[in-house]
């Protein structure tokens, strides 16, 4: 990419962490700019407009949510929240408020890079034409065509419900993104009733049945317990 490196905000308090994250993005070629707090990061993010933003949320002068908030008031660049929380609630509300990813604490630089890297094509997908090429999706051997609204396995057709292909067509949109039940939800139904996590447990059930993915192997659909389930990227 010679001159034109990816520019990442690193929004992190505790300093080990910090240049243990920054010596592995810079050794990978990105260009690193580091915030110690909220404020700071706010100011970093607004004079330099970073290509991706890593979050930490336990900052010492706001919740890194309330960051995530503000960002989202005037752009999309992507957001990758570092949790020590484990909390499904708390990785729930970052992706809500507009998170593209989340790591837990501890992690290993290859599964770090891999989320950066992920993440930084997928927004560039999004941001050029919400789809791919005419307008069809690849993965492995799964195919979707978004015109004709079929998704094929190795060539052969798979006979989704509407409601199972709608399931489909809105988590291949967001690849390598864990979207929650929530929001999934709301884009296939309109709305939430009690039983509407039910309802998408059943439909993706058989989803997974139809795309032949077997108990225990996610070849195309990963469910993140208790979270929301995520399309897998080509490089997974």
């Amino acid at each position: 990419m010679g001159n034109n490196k990816y520019k990442l905000l690193v929004i992190e308090d505790e300093s080990n962490i910090l240049s243990f994250v920054r010596t592995i993005l810079e050794a990978n070629n990105y260009q690193v700019i580091v915030a110690k707090n909220c404020a700071e990061g706010k100011l970093m993010y607004s004079s330099h407009i970073p290509d991706l933003v890593i979050l930490d949320l336990g900052l010492p002068d706001m919740d890194g949510l309330e960051f995530i908030t503000y960002a989202r008031e005037f752009s999309t660049v992507p957001i990758i929240v570092l949790s020590a929380r484990t909390q499904e609630s708390d990785k729930v509300s970052a992706l809500d408020l507009g998170a593209n990813d989340y790591i837990t604490k501890p992690f290993g630089t290859e599964e770090l890079l891999a989320r950066v890297r992920a993440t930084l094509r997928n927004n560039r997908y999004s941001a050029e034409s919400g789809a791919l090429a005419g307008g069809k999706y690849v993965l492995h051997d799964l195919v979707i065509d978004y015109d004709k609204r079929m998704v094929m396995i190795a060539n052969n057709n798979v006979k989704l419900t509407q409601t199972e292909y709608n399931i489909v067509a809105y988590l291949s949109a967001h690849a390598g993104k864990v979207l929650t039940y929530a929001s999934i939800i709301r884009t296939i139904w309109g709305s939430s009733d009690s039983g509407s996590i039910k309802k998408l447990q059943v439909n993706m059930a058989n989803i997974r049945k139809k795309l032949g993915s077997k108990p225990g192997e996610n070849k195309y659909i990963i469910n993140e317990l208790g979270v929301g389930y995520r399309m897998c990227d080509e490089n997974e």
